[in-house]
Order: structure tokens, then C-alpha cells, then sequence
């Protein structure tokens, strides 16, 4: 529970921690039964909106411009229909995933470089993004993970990187533009995705990792690029470390980020927000202690760091754990039903919405709609609000239900959720509830599957 997606009464835990660790590099068996589309063909959705934009431009203004828009927001809601499926096939692979401690890793470093899509092509590029760019890397090196994801066209956009350049660069010589060096994404990586808030950053790191950054974009296709013309000619000089020079190269950001994910800081960072999203809000000293030695010994190797946590004994504490994010609750409570695949991949798209990304909005939890590039708030407060409580609960008596025609019987899906886990007052609600649903309802409402 507290390391994977929740107990299954079909499949069962790992023995082992071996077996946790062996699993992150195993074949990814769950990706092929569940697949969502890579980011490299979802390159392939962009080139054909922009195409139904340029025949809709040149349309304008004649009779064939309605038949243009309409074609370009057909496109539009195939596209947001199929992220609804891989929205689907996300739950899907925490239900029935082997190897669940792989689809935990992955949403905690997808919300870590949390990003969305902000034009039109991009609005439900984060999927595929997640995919090319995330989920191999989880088990490698942080710095490579670091590289594949703020250098990442979805980044890039995001944070208005692709609208900065370099004040002494070339493109700045031929240009009366207001716009220019843009510090966003350069802040981030300092902030959030390496030293953390805190970190032994100054305002002027911030703006010459910036300025080191210009030349780091997107072009119109969506792809990854560098563009020397907006590049500032170096050197810039980052936690007193001099990086870039003249002419800027890619290779000189990527030394940069390399040095920021060996720096201790990011360790201290990385090694305690793993440790609060896993184990506590309040771990303890000696974890961190021990996660921080196995990154800085390995060059930030995660998979050891992952070993170092599993391995300490503050880590399998006997109190219940954090309380599960919406989209845990959802996915740990599919995984106890045992919900066949087939009940999602024949949903509508209307029905998945309402059935499921409703009401996580309405527990606090908007899919792929982040309010900002920090993500998700990990303190279990957040999650405790009333409404969100209430929604949890409205969810556990009403969707399970309309998902499974013959549900199991309370008394003994009791078990099969909760395990050690069961008390005896949420066994005696169980037995004493009137219908299946409100038995399961009780269950999957109570405090102890709250918690992971």
C-alpha cells in the first residue's frame, strides 16, 4: 500500500525488496497492455493541426471557412477524446500493473516536472510527454531525467522559455521586440526540480542559468530545439561555477544541469520530498540521511537511492501512511475491485470524465490541469478538506457500482482492500451494510484505505 497501487485479489504483492527494486528495470509489461501514445507520435497530431490552421487562415473570410474550423476542432476533440483514454489506461495500469512501485515512481516524477500544454496542438500533449520522457528514466541517472525533462518541448512552452532570448544574442541585434530574456524556466530548475526553495541560489544564479538557458526552444512542430541565434554568448557563471561561452552551445546547458543535479542541495531535495511522499509527512532524519549518502556515492543513480528507503526501517513504520492523492484513492480502489480492463476501453469519453476526473476535481486533483509548475502539495492537509472528503466518499457508495454489475461481497472484499489493515468497526460496517454497493462504499470510504 504504501509503495505501490494498493492489494489486488489477483495479483499479489512482491516478496521481496529485491523484487520491488528488480521490477523498476524488468520489461515494461503494463505500458504494452495499457499503451499510451509516445510523445514522438503524438509529434504527428501537431503537424496536422497546424495544417488544419494554415487551410482555416487561408479560408477566412470565403464560404469554405466553416468546413475548415470544423475540421480543425474535430481534430481537436478526437484528440482530448484519446487523452481521456490514456487517462484511462493510466488507472488501468495501477489496477493491473505487477509492478505498481513503477506507476508510483512515475506519477511522483511526473508531478515533480509538472508541466501542461498551453497551445491548442499541446492541450493534451502531457500524456506522451509523461511517457518519452518520464517514465524510462525513473530508474537511471536524476541528471538524465533532469536533461529529457526541462529541456522537453512541453517544458519549454510551458514556461516561456520559447519566448526568451539573449539580450546580446544575434537575434536581439535584429529585433525591436519588447520581449527578451525570460527567467521562468530557469527559475524552476533552481526552485523545484533541483536545489529546492531554500536551496544556496541567488537571484542572480537565476538569471544566468536563464541567460545560459536562451537558445533552448521549441520550434512550431512541436519538436526540441536549440536556436544559436537567440543563444547569449557565454560564459555565464552559475553557484560560481562558469558554464557556456562563445558560440553558446546545447551541450554547454547540459553541463550545467548535470552539475545541478550532483550538487548536495538537489540530494537533500530530492531525497526528502521522495521520502515525505512516500512514507511521511515528517520522515525521519536517518532516512533522508541514508537516501542522501546513496545519491551523492552514486552520482545520483535513482535506483539506489529507491534501495536506501526500502531498506530502512523508518520506512515501514506501523502507522498508516500518508493519505492517498485522488488519483491513489481511484487507482488503489479499482485495483481492490479487481475492475476489469474491458469496462474502461468500451467507456465513452463522457462517462470516463464524469466517472472518474470529476470527481478527483472535486477531491482537489485536476488531471493534467496543474495550478502551477510546483504540482501537487504533498502535506496530508491538503487532501482533508470537507469538500474533498465528501467527494471521496460519494465516489466509494456511487461509482463502484456502475462500474461492476455483481459486486464482491462486502464481508469478504473487507479483507481483500484493507488486509491487516481491517478493524473491527469497519468489518462490522461491512456486515451490517444493506446493499453491496454500501458495504464496498464503506470500505473504500473508510480512514484506514485513506491512507497508503
Amino acid at each position: 500500500m504504501r509503495f505501490g497501487c494498493g492489494l489486488s485479489p489477483e495479483i499479489p504483492p512482491p516478496v521481496t525488496l529485491s523484487d520491488m527494486l528488480a521490477s523498476l528495470t524488468a520489461p515494461d509489461q503494463a505500458a504494452t497492455d495499457f499503451p499510451i501514445e509516445r510523445y514522438e507520435t503524438y509529434l504527428i497530431r501537431i503537424s496536422e493541426f497546424a495544417k488544419l490552421s494554415a487551410e482555416f487562415s487561408r479560408a477566412r473570410g470565403t464560404p469554405k471557412a466553416k468546413d475548415a474550423l470544423d475540421a480543425r476542432k474535430r481534430r481537436r476533440r478526437e484528440t482530448a477524446n484519446d487523452a481521456l483514454g490514456w487517462f484511462g489506461n493510466v488507472l488501468m495500469r495501477r489496477t493491473w500493473s505487477e509492478h505498481p512501485f513503477r506507476e508510483r515512481l512515475t506519477g511522483f516524477w511526473a508531478d515533480h516536472f509538472t508541466t501542461a500544454g498551453k497551445a491548442a496542438a499541446l492541450r493534451s500533449a502531457v500524456s506522451p510527454y509523461v511517457e518519452s520522457a518520464i517514465r524510462p528514466l525513473i530508474a537511471g541517472h536524476f541528471e538524465d531525467l533532469l536533461i529529457s525533462a526541462v529541456t522537453h518541448p512541453l517544458m519549454v512552452t510551458y514556461l516561456d522559455q520559447d519566448r526568451s532570448f539573449g539580450p546580446n544574442s544575434a537575434f536581439a541585434a535584429t529585433t525591436d521586440q519588447t520581449r527578451g530574456l525570460n527567467e521562468n524556466l530557469g527559475r524552476e530548475i533552481l526552485e523545484l526540480h533541483t536545489l529546492g526553495v531554500g536551496g544556496p541560489y541567488t537571484q542572480d544564479d537565476v538569471r544566468q542559468l536563464a541567460t545560459l538557458l536562451t537558445g533552448v526552444t521549441a520550434d512550431r512542430k512541436g519538436r526540441a530545439s536549440f536556436r544559436p541565434r537567440l543563444a547569449e554568448p557565454g560564459p555565464e557563471v552559475i553557484l560560481g561555477q562558469e558554464y557556456g561561452g562563445d558560440p553558446a552551445t546545447l551541450d554547454h546547458v547540459h553541463e550545467a544541469l548535470r552539475g545541478l543535479a550532483n550538487h548536495p542541495a538537489t540530494a537533500q531535495h530530492l531525497c526528502r520530498k521522495l521520502a515525505i511522499h512516500f512514507v511521511s509527512d515528517t520522515p525521519a532524519d536517518g532516512l533522508i540521511t541514508a537516501m542522501e549518502e546513496a545519491y551523492l556515492d552514486t552520482g545520483g543513480l535513482l535506483l539506489d537511492v529507491y534501495s536506501a528507503m526500502l531498506s530502512h526501517p523508518a520506512a515501514w513504520h506501523a502507522e498508516a501512511g500518508n493519505i492517498k492523492r485522488p488519483v491513489d484513492f481511484i487507482g488503489s480502489s479499482l485495483r481492490a475491485l479487481a475492475l476489469p480492463p474491458a469496462v474502461i476501453t468500451r467507456m465513452r469519453p463522457q462517462n470516463l470524465r464524469g466517472s472518474f476526473q470529476l470527481p478527483m476535481q472535486l477531491m482537489g486533483h485536476r488531471w493534467e490541469m496543474p495550478n502551477g509548475p510546483d504540482g501537487l502539495p504533498e502535506e496530508d492537509s491538503a487532501w482533508l478538506s470537507p469538500q474533498g472528503l465528501a467527494a471521496r466518499l460519494q465516489w466509494a457508495l456511487t461509482i463502484p457500482g456502475r462500474l461492476i454489475q455483481e459486486l464482491p461481497d462486502p464481508r469478504d472484499f473487507v479483507e481483500t482492500a484493507l488486509g491487516p489493515r481491517a478493524t473491527a468497526r469497519v468489518r462490522f460496517a461491512a456486515d451490517a451494510a444493506e446493499t453491496k454497493s454500501d458495504g464496498v462504499g464503506l470500505v473504500l470510504a473508510s480512514p484506514a484505505f485513506q491512507r497508503a
